[in-house]
């Protein structure tokens, strides 16, 4: 297997597969998306101002900025990982890493979190490193797809062409 090394020291935003507490979460809104300023710092308390502009534009542009007072645990899927998104954001203006983004969202829901990501890649210029099992919808959307099995990778093109043998839900 192929190893490298990082040279540049890049912030990172990660967002992690969905757990159970993080749909119980009690936190409102605004408090999780700023809580992603403090990902360098741990030993933050207070939130600069530009910490808090950051939040408010990116809570904008992911359209959660007139709920950011509601409870995380009241909203729906989606919100909820928009608010997650928009946490990782915070944290970073480079890189994203996502496990299972869309995850347990309906497909009209999954769409719009995939267009978010297209648009922050496209807009922003900024990487998504993100792990998928949905293969079909990823593929109308990421610019290099690599696919991994029993730890070998499988499958690494640039294209949007994309046809595997078998059945890739359970890859």
């Amino acid at each position: 297997m192929p190893k490298g090394t990082i040279i540049k020291n890049t912030r990172i935003g990660y967002l992690p597969q969905k757990t159970e507490i993080q749909r119980n979460f009690p936190a409102s809104i605004e408090e999780i998306v700023l809580s992603g300023t403090t990902t360098d710092n741990l030993s933050k308390i207070w939130y600069t101002k530009e910490d808090r502009k950051n939040a408010e534009n990116i809570m904008r542009e992911l359209n959660i900025y007139d709920i950011r007072k509601k409870c995380f645990r009241d909203l729906s899927g989606g919100q909820q990982q928009r608010v997650l998104i928009s946490r990782a954001m915070c944290a970073t203006e480079e890189l994203l890493i996502l496990d299972e983004p869309t995850n347990g969202l309906d497909p009209v829901i999954a769409k719009q979190i995939y267009e978010i990501l297209k648009d922050l890649n496209e807009k922003r210029n900024m990487t998504i490193v993100m792990v998928s099992h949905d293969i079909d919808r990823a593929m109308n959307y990421a610019k290099r797809v690599v696919k991994i099995k029993n730890g070998e990778k499988v499958y690494d093109d640039i294209t949007s062409k994309y046809n595997l043998e078998g059945d890739t839900k359970n890859d």
